[in-house]
């Protein structure tokens, strides 16, 4: 196969599609989507087994844990896939929305309507349960979409592109809508991030050296985020049950997600009262604390698991882990917790747990985080927990879309000017 050539035909597909579904009403776009999760639900045995190939060989090749997590589908989160679409079909289409329509002193109408993007191309690796849902967004939206899934996750990931394609048949749409790049090749992935002509934007989903390499060659525009440090700050007012849980749930529920806790701040005023109880509960969980002098000390004279216990690096307080492995520190109050945060953090999702509503108002003000919480686990920051039906990924950037991008983060703005034979003096 020549990359170059067919990148360059699924790059012209794309942009043709992009026009059909721009032209598409919210009745064809939903049939589509009730199509695509009608298909799901019935090839549910066929995407597993497509999956279970896909696990077989990354085991044998010997993947992380992190990777294999997220790779993995099961019954529940082919379920969940079918489910997100019919979401997604149930929200407002936000194409064609007219905001702000207002009359100017000289008589037109000034306003401006929400439209898609044109093609959107997303990279992402494993999680082929993204492919329904970067496929159904996009959809909903009003662009065409390019997905380049890895090639752990190829099986998986054609076993769904044959549900989208016939949903997208049934309601009259070309299948060139969404397309998924067939070939393994990584030069596919450098031919999508350069063309100019055919991408509007481009969302990597993935690992770190995937999404430093996607910024650093692309030449279309990026929505991404690089890496999830999520914090969990205990402050001296709040109170321990809600700690204790909102922390397991943050950190152990799953290892391998962005929106995990990988760091755990504790007011000083409070350590005493609530760190042994939550440092046995994440040793009993398995997972490692990485700890300053001052956190030690209190877990070591509680007599925690002192082979869970290891001395923090500077590094570590940047560290993301995807794996059962915490940060753990001490700070003098909110002051201390809120610059750590800033300076140490990755601005993707960081919670305070306090019933102090002062401070809570505080932390949400000054924490420079896409997703900032309250008295609740990081691991809300998702969109379908957002009520967005599913998320094309997690943006930290800070111009278009920040935090989980759904229907209006794949959507921009133009102005539109109404008149009746209206000139300009």
């Amino acid at each position: 196969m020549d990359v170059k050539q067919y990148m360059q035909t699924v790059g012209r597909q794309a942009r043709e599609a992009s026009r059909a579904i721009a032209r598409a009403d919210t009745n064809q776009k939903n049939r589509a989507l009730a199509a695509i999760a009608a298909a799901i639900r019935r090839d549910a045995a066929k995407l597993l087994e497509a999956n279970a190939r896909d696990m077989a060989h990354a085991r044998a090749s010997g993947y992380d844990a992190a990777l294999l997590d997220r790779l993995a589908l099961t019954e529940k989160t082919v379920a969940g896939m079918a489910e997100g679409l019919e979401q997604i079909a149930a929200l407002p289409d936000p194409v064609g929305e007219i905001d702000g329509l207002k009359f100017r002193p000289s008589g037109i109408q000034v306003g401006k309507m929400r439209v898609p993007l044109g093609v959107v191309g997303i990279i992402y690796e494993a999680r082929p349960n993204v492919t329904a849902d970067a496929a159904g967004l996009c959809l909903k939206s009003g662009n065409a979409a390019i997905l380049r899934g890895g090639s752990e996750a190829l099986h998986s990931n054609q076993a769904v592109a044959a549900c989208v394609r016939e949903g997208l048949a049934a309601a009259g749409l070309p299948d060139t809508v969404v397309q998924v790049v067939e070939t393994t090749d990584r030069a596919a992935v450098g031919e999508l991030i350069t063309m100019k002509d055919y991408v509007d934007v481009i969302v990597p989903r993935g690992g770190k050296g995937l999404i430093e390499r996607i910024t650093g060659e692309a030449r279309v525009p990026v929505i991404k985020h690089l890496h999830g440090n999520c914090h969990v700050y205990v402050d001296d007012r709040a109170d321990p049950d809600k700690a204790l849980k909102i922390v397991e749930n943050a950190k152990t529920q799953r290892y391998g997600t962005c929106n995990t806790a990988e760091s755990l701040l504790v007011a000083r005023g409070i350590a005493q009262a609530v760190l042994p109880q939550i440092g046995a509960m994440l040793a009993d969980r398995g997972v490692e604390m990485r700890g300053s002098a001052e956190a030690l000390a209190i877990l070591n004279a509680a007599s925690v698991a002192p082979n869970k216990l290891v001395a923090a690096t500077e590094a570590d307080w940047h560290e993301e882990y995807l794996g059962p492995i915490i940060a753990v520190k001490i700070v003098e109050g909110l002051d201390e917790a809120i610059a750590h945060i800033n300076v140490h953090g990755s601005q993707h999702t960081d919670a305070i747990v306090t019933e102090d509503y002062t401070r809570a108002r505080r932390f949400l003000r000054e924490v420079d985080s896409a997703s900032v919480v309250v008295n609740a686990s990081t691991r809300f920051a998702d969109g379908f927990e957002y009520g967005l039906g599913a998320e094309i990924g997690i943006s930290t950037d800070k111009i278009h879309a920040r935090g989980p991008v759904g229907l209006e983060g794949l959507t921009s703005q133009k102005w539109v000017v109404l008149g009746d034979g209206h000139v300009r003096a």
